[in-house]
């Protein structure tokens, strides 16, 4: 699955890299994670400055596990720091960090409860120029602080996959 994901991104940017492209504001989407706390999110990114960018997703991840079913609910936010990748005008890659908060539901006790985390973020993200589309690709490698049950030793590897329409 990781390297599926991974191959679908990186075809994703080799693609789309012969279009010209152009920066934007505002973005909202879907962004597909690997799962731990969230498989699909509500992707909203804001710029705050021309660099400094703001991402907020409220994800959903349903899990089935012989007998074990229960459904985890998340809410992320991160702050990232992006870079020009010249020559490619709107191709930019980005660095930060954040914060994620997820909460367990189940019928059983070892299953349920609340989870916090704290990650590092990288990435790239590309605006095509003649359409209101952004695509990103990230890893966020999660560090679970409050952890309701023990299901990853206080670790997970996350990465996703984002497609934003741009305003």
């Amino acid at each position: 699955m990781k390297l599926k994901l991974t191959f679908v991104a990186v075809s994703v940017f080799a693609a789309t890299a012969i279009f010209a492209q152009s920066d934007y504001k505002q973005s909202i989407g879907l962004r597909l994670g690997s799962g731990y706390y969230d498989i699909a999110s509500a992707a909203y990114k804001t710029f705050l400055t021309d660099a400094a960018a703001l991402e907020i997703d409220l994800g959903i991840r349903p899990y089935s596990a012989g007998s074990y079913k229960w459904t985890n609910v998340s809410a992320s936010a991160a702050y990232q720091h992006h870079f020009d990748i010249k020559p490619v005008a709107g191709l930019k890659w980005f660095v930060g960090g954040g914060l994620v908060a997820s909460n367990s539901f189940s019928n059983f006790d070892d299953r349920k409860g609340f989870n916090l985390g704290l990650y590092p973020t990288a990435g790239a993200d590309y605006k095509f120029k003649n359409i209101p589309l952004a695509v990103s690709a990230d890893v966020r490698p999660t560090f679970h602080v409050v952890e309701a049950y023990d299901y990853y030793n206080g670790f997970y590897p996350n990465a996703g996959i984002s497609a934003r329409y741009t305003f």
